[in-house]
Parts: structure tokens; C-alpha cells; sequence
């Protein structure tokens, strides 16, 4: 059995022990530990799934299974911790994650795959529409946060509506990248998605046909989300408290910490991908998930709050909105050429560190 797949199996295990831990009381940090130790193996079957019915159900629908469940984990931690009020560690995980995909994310596969081949090359096709995209995102999502800190008075009530004007755009936008990647000129993606379907595709549908059906794969699905659900309940109780017990602030646990329990499944899928040479699978992932969470999760949640009566708004802190504009404007440089290698992956991580090291020390 290899090793991608027992040790999701084994890590399992602290699924029943965070459930003794909250029931037993064996106190918040064993929750808190074990809860969040749980969660990486459910969001890593959680992506398999995905990717499995993605490959059974073909490009068109696999692509809107990829673009609705691929940061399902992320959404779901945040939903919770929503409902739960925790309205500056849900807007501080928006900015998290879009750093982690840009930078960790990208800066970890070019690296991996920088290290096992001189240089790669991918399309810079899906990196102009993807960086176009997110640069209207970040400008959007920007809006909102130039209005409060340049007016002398602030109205709760426009910000809010502002906000919802806002989002509704942003959704329109990912609904026309969709159209665009998947429909219209689905061609310019045939070449970046080539490598995957020679060398992978026919083997995944012969397995899955064989042995492991559709419908199977949904269940795991299923299961899976419903199991992050509560195990994201467990973990968001005790947060807030163990966090500042451990002297992290809710900006930095939002974007540094959440992010890198919510997204090993990303890590573990892009360096996997990079190390196979296959760049623009690598490339479109990033970029896809990054465009998901600005696009798509962040004006998602900007309506469910509307709905549950925890308004939040699309005013992030200046600094957030710097540091995705940094993220942004490096990714879109690096990636503008076609080509990575070694070092582009390591000034991305550079950037990273230093931008967390910068969280970390903010005392917002």
C-alpha cells in the first residue's frame, strides 16, 4: 500500500480520539490538537474523492465537481466558525488561503519540481486569464477597505451594501471564468489537461470501472464532508481560546494557521504534479483555487452571513489587502514567462515566510 494512502488511514485515528476528547473533557488544547489532526486526513479524502469523480464524471461536469468541492474544506471551517461569530479569523482565512495557493501552494511544486528537472514549462495562457482575474478580485475585494480609510465617516449600512454589490460581481466573474475555461474556449486548456489524461485518465477510469464504481466514490464524498463538518465544530469551539492562550492573534490564525490545516491535500496534490512534470496541471490548480476562494467563497460568505445574522463585510484589514496584492503582482511575473524553475519556487516561499513572519508579529 503506498504511502499517500495509509497515512491518510492512520491519521483516522484522531477522528474517534478528538470525539472522546470533547465528550470525556480531557480539556480544550486536546480538542483543539486532535480536532485539527483530524481534519488533514478527512480534507485529503475529501480531495480524492473529488478528483475521482471528476475523472469518472469527464472534463464538463468533473470540472464544476473540481470547482465546487476544491476548497471544500476551507468554506466548511469557515461556515462553521461563522455561524460561531468568529467573523476576523473567517475574513483573515479569505487572505490566508489566497496567499497559501499563490505562494506556499506554487512556491512548494516549482520547487519540487525545480529540483527533480532543470526547468519546466507550462501555457502562460491559464497564468494571463487566472492573473487577470485575480487582479480584478483583489481590486474588487480592495473597494471596500479604500472607502473606510479614506472617508471621515463610516456607514455600516453602505459598507454592507457596497459589500453585496460586490460579491454579486465577483460571482457573475467566476461564472464566466467557468464559462469561459470549460465551454467557450475549453481548446486553450486541451494541451495544459494532455499530460494528465495520456498518463493518468485511462488508468484512473479503469480502476474506478473496475473496482471502485461512481457511486462509491460519492459516498466517500459524502461522508467525508459530513465528517469535516463536525470535526470543524469541535475545532472552531475552541480556537479563539487556545489560540490566544497560545499567543497567536485571530489575524495570524486565520492567515497562516487555518490554511495550513485546511489545504495538506493541496500541498501533498501540487508537489506530486510538479514532480511528474505536469506544469500546467500544477499551474491551473493554483491559480483555479486561488480564483475560487476570491471569486466564488469569499462573496459566498458575505451572503450566509446576511442570512444566519453574522454580517460580514468585504472590509479587510489594509495590510491583508497589501499582502495579496504582493502575492498577486510576484505570482503573475513568475508565471508571465511559461517556464519555472528551482528558484522561482523558492522566492515564492521566500515571500511567504516573510509575509507570515509579518502576520505573526501584527498586532491586529
Amino acid at each position: 500500500m503506498p504511502a499517500k494512502t495509509w497515512i491518510p488511514l492512520v491519521l483516522l485515528i484522531f477522528v474517534p480520539i478528538s470525539i472522546a476528547a470533547d465528550l470525556l473533557d480531557w480539556g480544550e488544547f486536546t480538542v483543539f490538537l486532535t480536532s485539527a489532526l483530524a481534519i488533514i486526513p478527512l480534507s485529503i479524502w475529501l480531495s480524492t474523492a473529488t478528483e475521482k469523480v471528476a475523472v469518472f464524471t469527464g472534463p464538463s461536469v468533473g470540472g464544476l465537481v473540481n470547482a465546487f468541492f476544491g476548497n471544500a474544506t476551507e468554506l466548511i471551517i469557515s461556515l462553521v466558525a461563522l455561524k460561531s461569530g468568529l467573523i476576523d479569523i473567517v475574513k483573515a482565512s479569505i487572505t490566508g488561503t489566497l496567499l497559501s495557493d499563490l505562494l506556499l501552494l506554487m512556491g512548494l511544486a516549482m520547487l519540487a519540481g525545480g529540483i527533480r528537472y532543470k526547468e519546466q514549462e507550462f501555457k502562460p495562457i491559464m497564468a494571463r486569464v487566472s492573473g487577470s482575474s485575480m487582479t480584478l478580485a483583489v481590486a474588487a475585494i480592495a473597494l471596500p477597505t479604500l472607502v473606510i480609510n479614506t472617508s471621515n465617516v463610516v456607514d455600516e449600512v453602505a459598507i454592507r451594501n457596497l459589500s453585496i454589490v460586490t460579491a454579486t460581481v465577483l460571482i457573475i466573474v467566476y461564472g464566466l471564468t467557468l464559462l469561459f475555461s470549460l465551454k467557450t474556449h475549453s481548446y486553450l486548456y486541451e494541451v495544459g489537461l494532455a499530460d494528465e489524461t495520456n498518463l493518468n485518465q485511462v488508468k484512473d477510469l479503469a480502476e474506478i470501472n473496475s473496482k471502485m464504481k461512481l457511486s462509491f466514490w460519492l459516498i466517500i464524498l459524502l461522508v467525508s464532508t459530513i465528517a469535516v463538518v463536525f470535526e470543524s465544530d469541535l475545532f472552531v469551539q475552541v480556537v479563539d481560546s487556545e489560540t490566544a492562550r497560545l499567543g497567536f492573534t485571530p489575524l495570524f490564525t486565520g492567515v497562516i494557521l487555518l490554511p495550513l490545516i485546511s489545504d495538506v491535500a493541496g500541498f501533498v496534490l501540487m508537489v506530486r504534479m510538479a514532480t511528474k512534470n505536469q506544469m500546467d496541471l500544477t499551474v491551473a490548480t493554483a491559480t483555479g483555487d486561488s480564483l475560487l476562494v476570491a471569486l466564488f467563497v469569499a462573496p459566498v460568505l458575505v451572503f450566509v452571513g446576511q442570512l444566519i445574522h453574522q454580517p460580514i463585510d468585504l472590509n479587510f484589514n489594509p495590510f491583508q489587502v497589501i499582502t495579496v496584492a504582493i502575492a498577486v503582482a510576484i505570482t503573475n511575473l513568475i508565471t508571465a514567462s511559461g517556464r519555472s524553475n528551482w528558484l522561482d519556487g523558492s522566492l515564492l516561499l521566500a515571500t511567504y515566510i516573510v509575509i507570515s513572519v509579518a502576520f505573526y508579529y501584527h498586532p491586529a
